[in-house]
């Protein structure tokens, strides 16, 4: 496939397919000294932090360009006037307009989470979603579901989720078995969501890395190290294919209802997929929070699909740590070259910018979401 001139899949990957063993993966051929073994001990991965001789201009991005939507937040639910004081001041350097609470709350924690924020100066700062428990789901748990949801908008909720990766990695029916993604005594719930207009932002699995082996050829080898609760082995859980068929059948069964695939459906590795996920399914976007390091290291191939798809992308953070989205900012903003990513447990590579023009930053900050939400507050973003 190509976006705007820029190769992303499928062609000419022969010569970076290279054979294996004896030389350095991805080397045309032996070289002099090719897998030699160091004559001293070589330090481990979490020691090894070389320092970059590169001299180049720098551009940090302390403040968005434009005010931002974040449709991924994770705040306390209901939260005090106190707490949303100390975010929204957080919030303004930054340029953040609205945070979306995704956190999860449904009936009268929904009500009163909406209106511990009604109460507050800051009621046009945060709105929230509702959410699903996915637990021994058996005949007429869709139904109560979609009536529960349906109570939750008519309270103040403007969309649904986030649905966690455990809706499919983890939840059972009443019977035990494992609750699938499309299983159609949920259809209720998708059906009641776009009768009511309402996204749906769901989380499904996880990167595919974590799904393979814990081996030396594992690029998120170290993350999956630090935490045993990001290793999916198949004697445990379904295979990351497996869970990717069933979230795109239950796109495609519901074309009426808009689903938001956190984390950019985990394909931000391999934008090629997503552009023709988002192709074949009209219902979907996408949204960015925790693939920065995938973005930021391919960014021709990024900036050209930003800018193919700019009507299906939407900002979103997921943790809510104020120092780290000047990172996004600068990433999203700037054509800086070869800085660092804020944890290095997710990528020990750098990033690079994607100097995207205005017209795509400001569907990507907002535009996007106020066209999917329109129950949320308008003031404050540029016409």
């Amino acid at each position: 496939m190509i976006l705007a001139g820029v190769l992303v899949a499928g062609v000419g990957v022969g010569l970076a397919q290279a054979p294996r063993g004896g030389q350095s993966d991805g080397a045309l051929r032996p070289r002099p000294g090719a897998n030699r073994q160091p004559g001293i001990p070589p330090p481990s991965i979490i020691d090894y932090k070389p320092r970059s001789t590169l001299v180049i201009a720098e551009h940090p991005v302390p403040r968005a360009k434009f005010p931002v939507i974040d449709v991924h937040s994770h705040q306390p639910a209901p939260i005090s006037a106190a707490q949303l004081a100390s975010v929204v001041q957080s919030m303004d350097p930054l340029n953040l307009r609205i945070l979306v609470n995704a956190t999860g709350a449904s009936g009268d924690a929904l009500a009163r989470s909406v209106d511990a924020i009604r109460s507050t100066p800051h009621r046009n700062r945060m709105v929230m979603f509702t959410n699903i428990g996915f637990r021994n789901v058996g005949p007429g748990f869709g139904q109560r579901a979609a009536a529960q949801l349906e109570a939750d908008v008519k309270a103040g909720a403007v969309g649904l989720g986030e649905i966690s990766k455990d809706f499919g990695l983890g939840a059972r029916k009443a019977d035990g078995t494992r609750l699938a993604l499309d299983d159609p005594e949920l259809d209720p719930i998708w059906e009641t969501a776009a009768r009511l207009r309402i996204p749906v932002l769901i989380h499904t699995a996880d990167p595919q890395e974590f799904f393979q082996p814990l081996d030396l050829q594992n690029e998120r080898w170290l993350e999956m190290a630090l935490f045993a609760n990001r290793r999916f082995p198949p004697d445990r859980y379904p295979a990351f294919e497996q869970l990717m068929a069933e979230r795109d059948r239950l796109f495609r069964k519901h074309p009426k209802t808009t689903f938001i695939a956190a984390h950019m459906g985990w394909h931000a590795n391999d934008l090629g997929r997503l552009g023709r996920m988002f192709d074949d399914m009209p219902n979907v976007y996408g949204e960015v929070g925790a693939v920065l390091y995938d973005l930021g290291r391919q960014p021709r191939t990024a900036r050209a699909f930003m800018i193919t798809y700019q009507d299906r992308v939407l900002f979103g953070k997921d943790s809510y740590q104020p120092d780290e989205f000047p990172y996004f900012w600068r990433t999203f903003e700037t054509a800086d070259e070869y800085f660092d990513y804020y944890r290095d447990y997710h990528a020990f590579w750098k990033l690079y910018g994607l100097d995207l023009p205005d017209e795509v930053l400001r569907k990507l900050y907002y535009g996007n979401a106020l066209r999917l939400m329109p129950a949320l507050p308008r003031d404050g973003f540029p016409q």
